[in-house]
């Protein structure tokens, strides 16, 4: 990055700052811990807690409670640990998740968990009907859901910090809606024997055919996903790095107390046929009906009050970083700080399904979708633990078997509580990464990404370390090109993206003996992006030295204890001599260093032609026409010519040269050679004669492949252009290649 650059991403963080500044406004209590506390004691509390105990007992029903609920302690300290290590952002999660792991990772996360916030909204618009309608019978639903909708968009729309004074006033009503279940106890309601392991005979809408533990499991389970309401205000918050974990956590294990103790509350004032097929227990023996009914309400609508002030938070820092297209206009803030323009898409699309009238269908969807950031969350952290880097320096620290069993706990869950829509879920994670990583996305701060591939580098390069060094199998072209000039790199770039595209990498080493070497500099980081652009590994670097020959030879014998070593050295030879003597003890040097060697010389009128055939010129093997595992110097010419047969989509030829009684045994010789080398689509062909008459006569090609001979007489080898008619590559082994393999 240039200075100006660096300036301007300076510039662009001061004024996030002082923006971010500007809103941070809210406090542990009121930030964090009241909404998250809110979203967990919603509905499943009041409606289904009952069918849980009836059905796995108390026992059975606080393994289940506890098992939900150390999951997601798992994730909230995983939330805690990251928090404290970075600069917590606009959107929750999806903040933690881009500063670690990318735009892309955190966008593929972030929309998702966006849709099931806002599609949450519904599903607590309905729960807080089913309660009303409880009261009013004669009401119409849909009335109520639209009135209930219109309150909840007026005042998200209008301040987060009036949503947060209704939540103090629902934070009453709940707590005085437990004070009336607890106060049950003095008026003789607790008469039952405990029932400590149940029978599981499931819910009344199927007739009671039975359930398993893990289905109680997973009708539980969501009622502890409303860890993200407080982080999701994470843009906020006066001190995130301390109200994140302190809330977060404060309010999981408030939460945890609670449905502990109204289990055993349930298990104790009504019988178990009761508990599974009545889902208004609570109301029903709690010492005052209204103060539960309040309570129930006073859930379901803070739940919904969170989501709809949370949701458009995740939208505005989604288009803050143009995750999606026109997104800039989600991520303006009105006067207040609030993101408006996100909030009315928001309120957009929950009317919109509120209209469909029945998300059943995708509500386990939207449990996914929570599962899939929460496990994400804790594949963060523990990716973090383990690169032991030095910017992870998190003043929360948590052990390392934490995010592990955080990681593999959501990822149970999702396929425990519905498989199929789990598989869906990751799927369009899956696509929504990479049509992210397609958007080619301007990152605004550096994330681990890149500390990642160089841990996974190392653990890689110590692995190949114990194995043998030569792996014929794992062969690719890594080719190390000394660069005179660009001029000559620019003729010579196709060719070599040819040579080693796909898998294979570029080294380009510039020779430079002036003083001002910056021109060239700048063209080979151009030619090194050029070739990242082609999906192929390229370095480069500038050698200042007056001698090209010591340059080279200083660049084998350094590259060599490189962990991506060049295994064959690119020399283009001119067409005229100056630099004979120079390039035939380069030649040697390679040899020396068990290096391959392709040396190309350009055909200055048919270039590289069509690009559409290749021949590979091989010596006759008479008398013995012996077939074995070494072929001599033919393995990197094969190689090389097959690399561009599958490049160009061209014909390859495997030409030998013979007197006539040798002909059949050269065919079959060749037949085989392709066989055992599994190319069975290139053409084998036998010429009569003299190699260099045999030349002119030969197979057109654009380019011909042959042995590059110990001591070469280079004259000759530039006659051979003319002979062919057609550029060459004079190639020689390094020992380390076999087609066979």
């Amino acid at each position: 990055m240039n200075k100006e650059a660096a300036e301007e991403s300076t510039l662009q963080e001061q004024v996030e700052d002082h923006a971010s500044t500007i809103q941070q406004k809210y406090g542990t209590f009121g930030g964090v811990f009241v909404p998250t506390l809110l979203t967990i004691l919603g509905v499943i509390l009041f409606l289904r807690q009952g069918w849980v105990i009836g059905n796995a007992g108390l026992l059975g029903g606080w393994l289940i409670i506890t098992l939900a609920f150390v999951i997601v302690t798992f994730t909230a300290l995983s939330m805690s640990c990251i928090t404290t290590n970075i600069r917590i952002k606009a959107g929750g999660a999806y903040s933690i998740i881009s500063q670690s792991l990318g735009l892309e990772v955190g966008g593929s996360v972030g929309v998702p968990l966006y849709l099931a916030q806002t599609f949450a909204i519904t599903m607590y618009i309905f729960g807080f009907r089913e309660g009303w309608l409880y009261i009013f019978p004669g009401h119409y639903a849909i009335i109520v859901d639209i009135v209930v909708f219109g309150i909840l968009f007026i005042v998200a729309y209008l301040s987060a910090r009036l949503a947060f004074r209704i939540q103090y006033i629902i934070l009453a009503v709940i707590i005085g809606a437990l004070i009336s279940v607890g106060a049950s106890v003095f008026t003789g309601a607790m008469e039952h024997s405990i029932q400590w392991w149940g029978a599981f005979p499931g819910a009344p809408g199927d007739n009671f055919q039975g359930v398993s533990f893990w289905v109680v499991f997973a009708v539980l389970f969501p009622a502890a996903t409303g860890i993200m309401a407080g982080a999701n205000m994470s843009g906020e918050l006066k001190n995130p790095k301390r109200s994140i974990p302190l809330g977060t956590l404060s309010a999981i294990a408030i939460s945890y107390l609670v449905y502990m103790s109204t289990g055993y509350w349930m298990a104790r004032v009504a019988p178990v046929d009761e508990l599974v097929s009545n889902y208004n227990v609570m109301i029903d023996y709690a010492l005052w009906a209204p103060a539960v009914l309040g309570g129930l309400l006073g859930a379901t609508f803070s739940s919904a009050l969170a989501s709809i002030v949370g949701a458009p938070r995740i939208l505005q820092a989604l288009g803050d970083h143009k995750i999606f297209p026109g997104g800039d206009v989600f991520s303006e803030l009105a006067e207040n700080g609030e993101p408006r323009n996100a909030i009315i898409l928001t309120g957009g699309l929950v009317l919109a399904s509120l209209l469909v009238r029945d998300l059943n269908t995708i509500a386990p969807l939207i449990t996914m979708f929570f599962l899939i950031t929460y496990m994400m969350i804790n594949l963060v952290v523990f990716i973090e633990q383990r690169m032991d880097m030095i910017s992870f320096r998190p003043t929360f620290r948590i052990p390392k078997f934490v995010p592990l069993l955080g990681t593999v706990g959501c990822l149970f869950t999702m396929f425990i509580i519905n498989s199929t829509f789990g598989l869906i879920a990751l799927g369009f994670v899956i696509i929504t990464y990479l049509y992210l990583t397609n958007r080619k996305l301007e990152v605004p701060y550096g994330d681990m990404r890149s500390g990642l591939f160089v841990s996974l580098a190392e653990w890689a390069a110590k692995r190949i370390s114990s194995l043998p060094e030569n792996n014929e199998r794992a062969w690719k072209a890594n080719l190390l090109v000394p660069v005179r000039s660009s001029r000559e790199l620019r003729g010579n770039f196709s060719l070599i993206r040819n040579l080693v595209y796909p898998k294979g990498s570029v080294k380009l080493v510039g020779m430079s003996g002036q003083n001002d070497d910056s021109e060239l500099r700048d063209s080979l980081m151009d030619f090194a992006i050029s070739f990242q652009r082609e999906n192929i590994y390229a370095q480069w670097s500038v050698i200042d030295s007056t001698n090209f020959e010591d340059a080279v030879l200083n660049s084998l014998q350094t590259l060599q204890g490189t962990f991506f070593k060049p295994n064959i050295l690119f020399l283009r030879l001119p067409a005229h001599k100056h630099y004979d003597e120079e390039i035939l003890s380069i030649m040697r040097q390679a040899r020396l260093n068990n290096m391959g060697i392709q040396l190309y010389v350009e055909d200055t009128i048919a270039q590289l032609g069509r690009s559409a055939s290749v021949n590979v010129w091989i010596h006759e093997q008479s008398p013995e026409w012996d077939l074995s595992m070494e072929l001599g110097n033919v393995d990197l010419a094969m190689l090389t010519a097959y690399k561009l047969k599958v490049n160009w989509n061209a014909r390859m030829r495997i030409i030998t040269v013979v007197e006539e009684p040798e002909v059949e045994k050269a065919y079959q010789y060749l037949n085989n050679l392709l066989d055992v080398a599994r190319l069975p689509d290139v053409i084998p062909h036998v010429e009569i004669g003299n190699f260099e008459t045999v030349m002119r006569n030969a197979p057109q090609a654009d380019v011909d492949l042959l042995g590059l001979p110990e001591e070469p007489d280079l004259d000759k080898l530039r006659s051979y252009v003319e002979e062919t008619q057609s550029a060459c590559v004079f190639v020689a082994d390094s020992g380390n290649e076999n087609i066979l393999a």
